[in-house]
């Protein structure tokens, strides 16, 4: 018997040749075997669930839930075929099933959260009751297609849930009320001053955000160079790494072209020479069979000699012709290996040239970038300076260490040399009142003028005015 299940329905085939069950929409009713439908419709359930909080206070939490058999999940529809498709969906036995699972799931999540706590989650208790009670299901091949709890209801004789909307309402009105005469005490003080503070926050937001925005942009064009510098490296790295696998590549096909190139030409020679020994042999049968029959005919001795002179003749022609066959193959591999070392070498010339000209590419390409970086560097710190050139060169000479050079310059010029140093004192007394440290202390600044002018002839920078200035004669003031 053929069967066929509607759009909605499974056919369950046991029996003979079938291990466990079978689900098809359509098949075959051999002897031997069963076969039953069973519906795959979702099924709403009603229920009103009595729980009761961590506080010990008992509610009622009505809720629908829709369920059905899980469609998606072969090993789910397994599942359910073996264990409930026997039993009507609305059966007492499903539904005690269903309701069970939800009430016991129900209740253990409520035992564990205080009354407040359900009262202000409802959804998320809905969520981990549609999680947990959906994990029990799992096993039955159940899916809960929708869930939909209800307002929490008061147990008679407990009437929390109408107390609690009480409190909160008369909580609100008396907050309403003092907030109303807070209002009006704060009414006209707090205009004036919140006028004032209006102002003055606007003022200081205004400021703020050009200081932030200033250091934003700042950020943003550091965080920029950065990105471009460091994606400049990668995509340097990655184009070498794919010169290296060309590369690579394209020594394996010449090797293998070439592997194969002569065992083409092998294979042709061979042919060739199994050609002429064949030739040979069948001009040789010939040969023979002509001497038979001249036997045959003649029957002379005359006949037998000019047969063996003709045969000697032959056979010294065929070792002749083959000798020289040999040479001519000789020279011929002789040649094609001359030809195949020349293209290994002129291949080796040409990735050697094209290496040098790949290490010189990106030889140029790192130090175009580090002009860039460079050049971003010294934008950055022109513009951390306001623009001064020559604070910028100030720094620059300071920061690479100018001064100290052109003092070694200095000493290496007088070394070895003898010169006359004289050491004068402007203070009007001859150093009679003054101490030995101060006496050391004033002979440094004494040197100052002689070292600003120096450093001034030999760079053409003035020191700074905070330190000393250089006059029209070249004296310090």
């Amino acid at each position: 018997m053929y069967k066929v299940a509607k759009a909605t329905e499974y056919l369950v085939i046991t029996g003979a040749g079938i291990k466990d069950i079978k689900l098809a929409k359509k098949g075959w009713i051999l002897p031997g075997q069963s076969c039953s439908v069973f519906d795959l419709s979702p099924v709403n359930y009603t229920f009103e669930v009595q729980a009761m909080s961590a506080e010990k206070l008992p509610f009622v939490l009505p809720a629908v839930f829709t369920i059905g058999p899980r469609v998606d999940d072969e090993h789910s529809l397994h599942m359910y075929a073996k264990l409930l498709s026997s039993h009507d969906k609305l059966s007492n036995h499903v539904k005690e099933l269903v309701q069970g699972i939800i009430e016991g799931e129900t209740r253990v999540l409520a035992a564990s959260m205080t009354m407040e706590e359900v009262f202000k989650g409802t959804k998320e208790f809905k969520q981990e009751v549609f999680h947990k009670v959906q994990l029990e299901l799992n096993q039955f091949g159940l899916l809960i297609y929708n869930a939909n709890v209800k307002q929490l209801v008061d147990v008679p004789g407990h009437e929390y849930f109408s107390y609690l909307g009480q409190k909160t309402q008369m909580e609100a009105a008396n907050q309403a009320k003092v907030d109303v005469a807070e209002a009006k005490k704060k009414g006209e003080i707090g205009a004036k001053l919140r006028q004032g503070k209006t102002l003055q926050n606007a003022a200081k937001i205004d400021a703020e955000t050009k200081i932030i925005a200033t250091q934003t942009q700042g950020e943003g064009k550091k965080e920029e160079i950065k990105v471009r510098a460091e994606v400049k490296v990668f995509e340097n790295e990655r184009e070498a790494e794919v010169a290296e696998a060309n590369s690579e590549l394209a020594k394996k096909k010449a090797a293998w072209a070439k592997v194969a190139q002569v065992a083409e030409v092998e294979a042709a020679k061979a042919v060739a020479l199994r050609e002429a020994e064949l030739q040979g042999e069948v001009e040789r049968m010939n040969a023979m069979t002509t001497t038979q029959k001249l036997k045959a005919e003649f029957l002379s001795k005359a006949s037998v000699e000019y047969e063996a002179k003709v045969q000697e003749a032959n056979w010294e022609l065929y070792k002749k012709q083959k000798a020289a066959e040999a040479i001519l193959f000789e020279k011929e591999k002789e040649a094609e290996g001359q030809k195949t070392l020349a293209e290994a070498a002129f291949f080796s010339r040409q990735q050697a040239a094209e290496a040098e000209l790949y290490a010189k590419k990106k030889e140029a390409e790192g130090l175009v970038a580090i002009g860039q970086a460079q050049g971003a560097y010294l934008r950055t710190l022109l513009d951390a300076l306001g623009g001064n050139y020559a604070a910028l060169r100030d720094y620059l000479m300071i920061n690479g260490g100018m001064f100290q050079q052109i003092a070694k310059i200095n000493a290496e010029a007088i070394r070895g040399l003898e010169p006359k140093i004289s050491i004068w004192n402007n203070n009007g007394n001859n150093g009679g009142d003054v101490s030995d440290a101060m006496k050391e202390v004033g002979g440094v600044y004494k040197m100052l003028p002689p070292l600003f002018k120096t450093v001034h002839e030999q760079t053409g920078m003035l020191p700074p005015a905070w330190m000393g200035t250089l006059d029209k004669k070249n004296t310090t003031t």
